[in-house]
């Protein structure tokens, strides 16, 4: 066996992306604490009760579960951060007015998924609680796209749904749970056989609204072409007036928005608009969000909630790769005057590294492309 061999999916990251991921982390938490969004750390672990409630069926597969030694309790590491921060502001802040929040960490999954096609992603997101109206909507994809343009993504284009249009087909249809499910999943493959199968015991009004879903996806002029063809329920009226007034809110951020209204990922989770922000060079979605207002009353606080997260690992994959900053190559002594001029250079942001007597000294390993010598009694940066 070859000890040094890590599990499948998962990853070492080595020292050039390292340092990028870290600096773009500390770059995202910046921006998201001028906003107002609070940095909080959860835990890795937790009862598995309280990770995964109000979550769905998704995410409980994708849960590394374990028994706790002390307890006998099972746990499971967190594969999703948005159920902690629910359960953060609902018992441990309780705050009565909005709380924004935002969290940078490791999760972990069973399966690999997201852009990185790992079981590790590095996950950053921002959450509001508190507020149901569509301005925090607003304010959390502004948020996004914010973040996202600081990584330095081009041709953001954001699509958008909401699940009260499907929901309120399923309950105007009377449709049952095992039919809805695999219509969930019919629509989420825009397979429109399957949809037209599945559709056939349902009434005529019904049918024809679940096939035209498959097929309102474009720019805005589908939401009048939803509005023409979808029953006139106030659940749907609503929800396109909503997702009007976010394309509205949205264009003059240099973002291209679009509209899927078949699209239902996080169906069982959230409870109002979905979006998902695509951009060039990337094959999937780059960052998730939407509204989850019910995810709270597990714990005991229904309270509003609207927020997103991305996967910095995945992120960075698609960008050019990264360079190690060179370093000054320097030699061991007690001379002050040495010591003054590494401490100086160092203040001012530049590696300096000093070598080691009985070592062997490799500029290229040691990634150095300068060194300091001692000229006319003084100690001078040349390069190599």
């Amino acid at each position: 066996m070859r000890n040094w061999l890590l599990p499948e999916y998962i990853e070492d990251v080595l020292p050039a992306e390292a340092v990028r991921i870290e600096s773009l982390r500390r770059q995202l938490l910046d921006l998201f604490q001028v906003h107002g969004y609070q940095y909080v750390i959860p835990p890795m672990l937790e009862y598995t009760e309280s990770l995964m409630t109000g979550t769905g069926h998704d995410l409980d597969l994708a849960t590394f579960k374990v028994v706790d030694q002390l307890t006998g309790r099972l746990m499971g590491v967190r594969a999703d951060t948005t159920p902690q921060a629910a359960r953060i502001d609902a018992h441990m802040l309780n705050h009565q007015g909005v709380s924004r929040l935002c969290y940078a960490g490791t999760v972990l999954r069973t399966k690999p998924d997201g852009l990185a096609r790992t079981r590790e992603p590095m996950q950053l997101g921002a959450e509001l609680f508190g507020h149901a109206g569509i301005e925090s909507d607003v304010e959390i994809q502004c948020l996004m796209i914010k973040a996202l343009q600081l990584l330095g993504l081009k041709e953001l284009h954001i699509d958008f749904s909401h699940v009260d249009i499907f929901e309120s087909l399923i309950q105007a249809g009377q449709v049952d749970s095992n039919l809805e499910q695999a219509l969930y999943a019919a629509l989420q493959s825009k397979d429109k056989a399957s949809v037209k199968a599945l559709v056939q015991g349902l009434d005529s009004q019904t049918q024809q609204a679940l096939l035209d879903l498959t097929e309102l996806n474009g720019d805005i002029s589908v939401l009048e072409l939803a509005a023409e063809k979808l029953p006139r329920l106030p659940a749907i009226t609503e929800a396109l007036g909503s997702l009007r007034t976010i394309a509205d809110a949205l264009k003059n951020l240099n973002v291209h928005v679009g509209f899927d209204l078949s699209e239902l990922r996080g169906y069982h989770y959230h409870s109002g608009i979905v979006f998902a922000a695509y951009a060039h060079g990337y094959s999937g979605p780059i960052a998730l969000g939407g509204r989850y207002d019910e995810v709270g009353k597990a714990f005991g606080r229904a309270r509003p909630a609207t927020g997103f997260s991305l996967d910095l690992r995945g992120v960075v994959l698609a960008l050019k790769p990264a360079e190690s900053r060179k370093g000054i190559l320097a030699p061991v002594g007690t001379n002050l005057a040495l010591l003054d001029k590494i401490e100086s250079l160092r203040s001012q942001g530049e590696i300096v590294i000093q070598t080691l007597p009985d070592s062997i000294t490799n500029v290229g390993e040691l990634n150095c492309d300068r060194a300091l010598v001692e000229q006319a009694s003084e100690w001078q940066v040349v390069k190599l």
